[in-house]
């Protein structure tokens, strides 16, 4: 077949970027080192890194990316670095025979789609987890670090980042990054594509330390104001590694509980944080450079905040008014307990309701994927709210997932003029974003993602519950409903054996490697990858 794209220009530059994953993997290292632990997985994996990227680029020395090679390179860098990020994993549970023996071999990242679904859900930052035991006890702490740090650099996004940083990649940059980022398009804030895809890095990286010393400056800061309570267990170790996780709305915490494990002052303070996060990061640049006005005269940014604030003040008063479940379900991690002690201590209380109902809902709107509480416990109305919260999305331009607000915002200004046109044939209106008239195509091409989206997610939840009759105990519908909504808007957590302190581990083999596909697709916004998929794109 006389095949129309270049694919061995495509693969030259996922080599590049598989070659220079070698870099973050020196940071884990050093903390393995530093801890005493073994720096066989990241050594091993340095040099797979190494060797596959380089083998790669001798495909095409010097690569020409068009349109067409341009989705192809993207969707499969995202493949290709979720497949190296499962390489630590698997060295850590099965060693290196004859060499080195295995460190974790009770690890459930000894099944290869674990370590594969683990890897994805890092670099996607869905933040669901196959992990049994989130602990020290079983993992070190370098492979914890490579745990959040894929988070990070998937956050603003490999390719963003490689265009930044690689001058080989400049050139045909700008189509890159509309095929990675987040959102309808992104926004050139710069002359140049590559400055651009600096700046948007470094306001990541510069809202990310701040957060670090924020939450290691609140452990410090406790003993000394006489409040050792403030903030007991935010470690250096923890506050970094929070703050790798929470900017890219990512959730993986290296504590079982999340961020239940931490004080309600620590709590208070990951929340604008999240909410950063699901901002559209061009609209700091407007604030950093003398234009703060324009965040406030932002359409997709008030109807953001004005969602989260209503979702916030509803979950409030469920809470408030004691909608929790009167016993654990069967298979839950909680008891009767813990129930009594949630519904003892939020119920009534108006401070406890409404930071837990603040938090978990800019968490699941953003997609950051924490909890301040195990959401499980809530009664059907607060759990349905959450599950209607997971559709939503962050901004355009943010580390957030889901449909995006921006897409919201558009077809419901449609529909607002599908009914004023009905009742006025010959006007002629049309449908404006902060005060510029769109494109009629993109405004089609909202509504046909958006429906792509519904329909995925209505496909996939059948799919899965069919492949969950296998199971000895079937997962509920509004479970595998969760899951797919979590997996497809990179959210994480589900409810019940998907909920925030469970994990993914209830479902088959078949179906986490599925939904490594939907973490795959759904963080490419899923255009990019079905493109790659049809036979029309491949022939000339």
């Amino acid at each position: 077949m006389n095949l129309r794209v270049e694919y061995r220009a495509s693969l030259s530059l996922v080599g590049t970027v598989v070659r220079y994953l070698s870099v973050p993997l020196v940071a884990p290292l050093l903390v393995s080192v530093y801890y005493g632990e073994s720096v066989a997985p990241f050594l091993v994996t340095i040099a797979l890194a190494l060797a596959v990227g380089t083998g790669l680029e001798r495909l095409d020395p010097e690569p020409d990316l068009g349109a067409r090679e341009g989705f192809l390179m993207v969707a499969t860098t995202w493949l290709a670095v979720g497949l190296v990020g499962a390489v630590p994993y698997l060295i850590e549970a099965h060693g290196i025979p004859g060499i080195v023996a295995p460190l974790a071999p009770a690890s459930t990242l000894a099944n290869p789609v674990n370590a594969l679904f683990e890897s994805m859900s890092g670099f996607t930052t869905t933040g669901a987890t196959v992990l049994g035991d989130i602990s020290f006890d079983t993992h070190g702490r370098g492979i914890m670090l490579w745990r959040q740090l894929t988070q990070w650099l998937g956050g603003m996004g490999i390719v963003v980042l490689a265009v930044a940083i690689l001058p080989e990649l400049s050139v045909g940059g700008a189509q890159l990054m509309d095929a990675e980022a987040p959102g309808p398009g992104i926004e050139k804030l710069t002359p140049r594509i590559a400055e651009t895809a600096r700046v948007l890095w470094g306001v990541y990286a510069g809202i990310t330390a701040l957060e670090i010393v924020l939450l290691y400056g609140m452990h410090l800061a406790g003993p000394a104001l006489g409040m050792p309570g403030l903030a007991p267990n935010m470690t250096l170790y923890n506050a970094v590694a929070h703050g790798l996780t929470t900017m890219p709305t990512g959730g993986f915490s290296p504590e079982a509980r999340s961020i239940e494990a931490f004080s309600a002052a620590v709590q208070w303070v990951i929340i604008p944080f999240m909410v950063a996060a699901g901002i559209n990061f061009a609209l700091f640049w407007g604030v950093v450079t003398g234009d703060p006005r324009r965040m406030l005269r932002d359409v997709e940014f008030r109807t953001f905040i004005g969602a989260m604030g209503v979702i916030a003040a509803l979950v409030t008063g469920l809470l408030f008014a004691g909608a929790f479940v009167a016993a654990a379900p069967a298979g839950e991690t909680y008891d009767a307990a813990y129930l009594s002690a949630v519904t003892g201590a939020i119920s009534g209380s108006i401070e406890p309701s409404l930071r837990h109902a603040a938090f978990q809902t800019v968490s699941i709107v953003t997609t950051t994927g924490y909890a301040s509480m195990d959401f499980n416990t809530w009664s059907a109305p607060a759990q349905y709210t959450l599950l209607f919260a997971m559709f939503i999305g962050g901004s355009a331009g943010s580390t957030g997932g889901g449909i995006k607000v921006i897409r919201w915002v558009v077809i419901l200004k449609s529909l607002r003029r599908e009914l004023f046109t009905t009742a006025h044939p010959d006007a002629v209106r049309p449908v404006r974003l902060n005060g510029r008239a769109l494109d009629e195509r993109g405004v089609r091409g909202i509504f046909a993602f958006t429906l792509l989206y519904l329909v995925l997610f209505l496909v996939s939840t059948l799919v899965l519950f069919l492949d969950g009759t296998r199971l000895p105990e079937t997962v509920s519908v509004l479970e595998t409903m969760s899951a797919v909504a979590a997996t497809l808007g990179n959210v994480g957590p589900g409810f019940g054996v998907v909920g925030p302190m469970g994990s993914y581990l209830g479902f088959t083999d078949a179906s986490r490697l599925y939904m490594v596909f939907l973490m795959w697709i759904g963080r490419l916004e899923i255009i990019p990858v079905l493109v790659c998929l049809t036979p029309e794109y491949w022939r000339r």
